[in-house]
């Protein structure tokens, strides 16, 4: 698949093709996104950032996918179990690309190219030691991890076997983070959705290709994860040099600069801890509805997988607003913040506001999808749940669109306080309410701590510390 994307040049093969409609001209690629209307510009970044969640959705459903329809149901369990312990490193990359992101697109926007560099090169020298240091601890706790977390015995090796191969690959998956972090920062949102699109489609194929045709199990599935994040990792990366070589600075940028990694820092480590927190907060929640046996689970796990598909498109434009709410911030221009933000507001609220009574009336037609027709019981615990949480997303959508300006600021301790509490608050309800009222005490549990959340975001946007941050 990798050399769909050659050229054949007169003396040898080289990654031309998409490197160079993507990179040759770098100024019309890189926005910047300090001027122009608001809506106009923050629209134009965001949307192929949906692109990009909608096929990242699709990337993390095939390999539970295939598993399942052509190897077996223990191999489905082995790889969805195997999920929780690589939200672990998925939530650390994800908390390296925030602190560069956001350091990078202030230093863009305030047009300070030759400490942009400096950034990124800080950057890439601080992953290469962390990725070293997980791959060592991963590889050596691997067993004792999945015993932690009850693996059953019937699923324990396939379980490692998947882990492993996954580790293996985590340079891939930490450096394609950092790439795509740096390109959105800089204006950049088209290129890590033309990577995404040609990995996600890779890795169906892939998949099946090892899976059906090489009749490789397990390993199959880990293997085709591997390298099509391994290309889609170094074709990123090979873009991203090449860009910026096109940045001109008046100095050299240092390979590595002590204060920019104190200052990535101070976005990454928190970004780490609200992602791990929420991880953990999920676990605790799933424990709840475990006890009310395996009806209500199958009804949780479609609605949830529903559910989690509107709110990444509202992180998804959260996290448009926060590169936009950077170069801004960086460039000194408040007032287009203001104005950013109530675009995003203006989009969102009424499409969320129709999917909510669509999901809190009609649910039963998406959740078809994940059920068979005989799930009667099943079917109307995933009702009950969006007849819940469906008249809520717009609060929620007001939440992570504010938090995208707070976190765009660097002012993570108020993202944080506010995202935790949200969590915290809904784990502590579950425990209480579903004692009264069963599972629709956990359904209800949901709106309560996004109404919190909610509340103390728009608190922490209204005092204003977000106006004086610099990163």
């Amino acid at each position: 698949m990798a050399m769909m994307l050659f050229c054949l040049d007169e003396k040898r093969f080289q990654p031309t093709c998409i490197l160079h409609a993507i990179t040759l001209e770098s100024s019309a690629v890189n926005k910047d996104l300090t001027i122009g209307r608001e809506d106009r510009v923050i629209w134009a970044f965001t949307l192929p950032l949906l692109g990009s969640m909608i096929f990242q959705q699709l990337y993390n459903l095939a390999d539970s996918f295939v598993a399942g329809k052509f190897i077996g149901q223990e191999a489905l369990a082995a790889v969805g179990n195997s999920y929780e312990i690589t939200l672990i490193f998925i939530a650390i990359a994800f908390g390296c690309n925030m602190g560069c992101s956001i350091v990078v697109s202030q230093l863009y926007g305030a047009k300070r190219m030759r400490d942009v560099k400096t950034a990124i090169y800080t950057t890439f020298v601080s992953v290469f030691v962390m990725v070293v240091v997980l791959s060592t601890l991963g590889l050596s706790l691997l067993k004792p991890l999945l015993r932690l977390i009850h693996t059953p015995q019937e699923t324990f090796s396939d379980s490692v076997t998947y882990l492993r191969i996954y580790i293996y690959g985590l340079a891939f998956l930490f450096y394609y983070n950092i790439a795509t972090g740096i390109f959105s920062a800089m204006g950049d949102s088209r290129t890590p959705f033309v990577f995404l699109v040609f990995s996600s489609t890779a890795n169906i194929f892939m998949d099946i290709l090892f899976v059906i045709v090489f009749k490789m199990g397990v390993r199959g599935v880990a293997w085709a994860t591997f390298i099509c994040q391994g290309v889609a990792g170094v074709l990123a990366n090979l873009a991203l040099v090449r860009r910026l070589r096109g940045i001109a600075t008046d100095e050299k940028a240092n390979v590595f600069d002590g204060e920019i990694f104190r200052r990535i820092v101070r976005v990454a480590v928190p970004s780490m801890m609200q992602q791990s927190f929420v991880s953990v907060g999920n676990i605790m929640i799933q424990s709840v509805i475990n006890s009310f046996g395996a009806v209500v689970m199958a009804g949780y796990a479609a609605s949830i997988k529903i559910n989690n598909l509107v709110i990444q498109v509202i992180m998804t434009i959260g996290n448009g607003v926060s590169s936009f709410t950077g170069q801004n911030i960086g460039a000194g221009k408040l007032e287009r913040v203001y104005k950013g933000r109530r675009a995003a507001m203006r989009f969102a609220f009424p499409t969320l506001a129709v999917v909510g009574l669509l999901l809190a009336f009609f649910s039963r037609y998406p959740l078809s999808l994940f059920m068979q027709s005989n799930a009667v019981d099943a079917m109307r615990v995933g009702q009950d749940f969006f007849k819940v949480v469906g008249f809520f997303y717009i609060p929620v959508a007001m939440k992570i669109i504010t938090d995208g300006v707070i976190r765009g600021s660097g002012d993570m301790r108020s993202f944080l306080i506010s995202t935790l509490m949200d969590l915290f608050t809904r784990v502590v309800l579950v425990f209480i309410l579903s004692g009264f009222l069963g599972p629709m005490g956990i359904w209800i549990s949901w709106p309560f701590g996004w109404l919190l959340g909610t509340a103390l975001s728009l608190m922490f946007y209204t005092r204003g510390r977000w106006k004086t941050m610099r990163i």
